[in-house]
């Protein structure tokens, strides 16, 4: 029987396309996309759960999310590189084993500070899986148009594990502790140690850029500085505790770039940004991602704390939704064959669009119908849009960039998911903070919780009791949905923008084979 190394290279020399095995081999490889897509956003319903018992502030609430993806971001093109070098394949187990071993830890954090860590350390591992996926995509499926649907069920797999981390907390939150959102790692990741060598070829660049320590410090020292910076923005309003990271972090961004254009063999190749397609694409994913990951985050809170609904039924109220966002992936890849990129990827930010408007006035306890069909619309517009976005990012780099491009991709979606809640959620914590009008009669420490988080107020509101409880619960609940409806707004002019970027950049040819 042929093997799948076998099959790939008769695709490469006879232009045949794979049989079974690619196949097979993609579905190996979603395990990984969807559980480190699935925990960018399982948080946002374990977050009232883990306020209740860890007691986080609001900056360690965000901290709590963000740690994770950050990390992430900042070592994919990294872990790019070195999987360039060692192996895509070898750095896909290690990353799996290491991701499942630190998820143990997370689910049994004694403090914030604890789950803080060892969410930065899933990060580190989780950047070892990812830039692996996209590439060895790109090396199994060497006929396009096979590619082109494979690259399709990645995106929208990518896209789905975000919308699916709150179907999935709501879940096992309905029956287990918080901690469980994070052991559900080891099942999914067992199977992908199994099968990966039997079934995924190994696969390595045969020229690699070397492995360069000063970058890797100064991409990380570009990141960490500008996302603390928008955090404290976010907590503290204009402050120097907020500007002076993120002029930090430009800085080191600035030296980063020009060790890259200098380098005779750069760990990320700079030249790649000025093709205006491959640039176009990756911010429509970034903002695309942005706007996802930032509707999850308000509206979680809303469905649970505001209308009441359990975590699985929180979680079961954004199904249609996350169908949807799958279907529409899809669904556009033959869409994308007929009409030009710089058509469709526009008309279909316009769901999305439709959506993040219909967010901005469905607030109040009776909005549940109104939020589904909002995250339906919002799901369709970025399913679509990041599939023909996402393949655009491949096919415009040079063959030889596959990596590179592949790590640049995902440093895209996991920056947007770092971005979706310190922008947006951060906005929406400021203006939560400012519209909160404490009752009187309420004590002082009730107070402090409440001024903290949605889920602080909540939990003051039910200690309380009586009238004043009920008081500071409105109270709490208004200002919340009043900052959902600015920051909704916002989310919809970050759609609109993207929308125009890709009319104007992604070029007016169809995705050809």
């Amino acid at each position: 029987m042929m093997t799948l190394t076998q099959e790939i290279s008769l695709a490469d020399a006879q232009g045949r396309k794979v049989g079974w095995r690619g196949w097979a081999a993609l579905v190996v490889l979603m395990l990984p996309v969807l559980l480190v897509s699935v925990d960018n956003t399982v948080l946002s319903f374990a977050l009232p759960a883990i306020a209740l018992e860890l007691g986080p502030t609001s900056a360690q609430q965000l901290w709590i999310i963000d740690a994770y993806p950050l990390v992430l971001a900042g070592l994919l093109v990294t872990m790019g590189t070195l999987g360039d070098r060692f192996g895509r394949r070898r750095m896909l187990l290690i990353g799996a084993t290491g991701f499942a071993a630190v998820s143990v830890l997370a689910a049994f954090a004694p403090s914030a500070a604890w789950l803080i860590a060892a969410r930065a350390g899933m990060g580190v591992f989780g950047a070892m899986l990812m830039p692996s996926t996209l590439s060895l995509l790109r090396s199994i499926f060497t006929d396009r148009d096979q590619r082109r649907l494979a690259i399709a069920v990645w995106a929208s797999m990518f896209s789905a594990g975000a919308a699916l981390g709150p179907i999935v907390g709501g879940l096992l939150l309905e029956h287990f502790a918080w901690g469980s959102v994070f052991l559900m790692s080891v099942p999914v990741l067992i199977p992908l140690l199994v099968l990966a060598p039997l079934l995924v070829p190994e696969s390595r660049d045969p020229k690699p850029g070397r492995i360069d320590p000063l970058s890797i410090a100064l991409s990380m020292a570009t990141m960490i500085p500008i996302v603390y910076g928008i955090k404290e923005l976010a907590v503290h309003g204009f402050v120097v505790a907020a500007w002076l990271p993120m002029l930090v972090g430009l800085g080191f961004g600035v030296l980063f770039v020009r060790r890259q254009l200098r380098a005779a063999s750069p760990m990320l190749d700079m030249r790649l940004f000025r093709q205006g397609t491959f640039s176009g694409a990756l911010l429509v994913n970034l903002l695309s991602v942005i706007a996802l990951v930032g509707f999850l985050f308000f509206v979680a809170q809303h469905l649970q704390l505001i209308v009441g609904l359990t975590p699985m039924q929180a979680g079961l109220a954004l199904v249609p939704g996350l169908a949807m966002m799958i279907a529409a992936g899809l669904a556009v890849v033959p869409i994308a064959k007929k009409w030009p990129a710089r058509v469709v990827v526009p008309t279909a930010l316009v769901f999305s669009l439709v959506g993040y408007v219909a967010v901005a006035f469905a607030t109040g306890p009776e909005s549940v119908a109104a939020l589904v069909a909002a995250f339906i619309s919002l799901g369709i517009g970025i399913g679509a849009a990041e599939t023909v976005s996402n393949e655009l990012v491949l096919a415009s780099a040079p063959p030889a960039k596959a990596g590179a491009a592949s790590a640049v991709s995902e440093t895209a979606y996991e920056l947007g998911a770092v971005l979706g809640t310190t922008v947006l959620g951060g906005i929406l914590t400021a203006l939560y903070r400012t519209n909160l009008v404490i009752p009187e009669g309420v004590p002082d420490a009730a107070a402090a919780a409440a001024s903290e988080t949605l889920a602080g107020a909540m939990h003051a509101a039910d200690t309380l009791g009586g009238a004043a409880g009920a008081a500071l619960a409105d109270a709490a609940a208004m200002a919340f949905d009043a900052g959902v409806t600015v920051t909704a707004l916002i989310g919809a002019v970050l759609v609109v923008i993207a929308g125009v970027i890709a009319a104007t950049t992604l070029g007016g040819s169809r995705q050809k084979s």
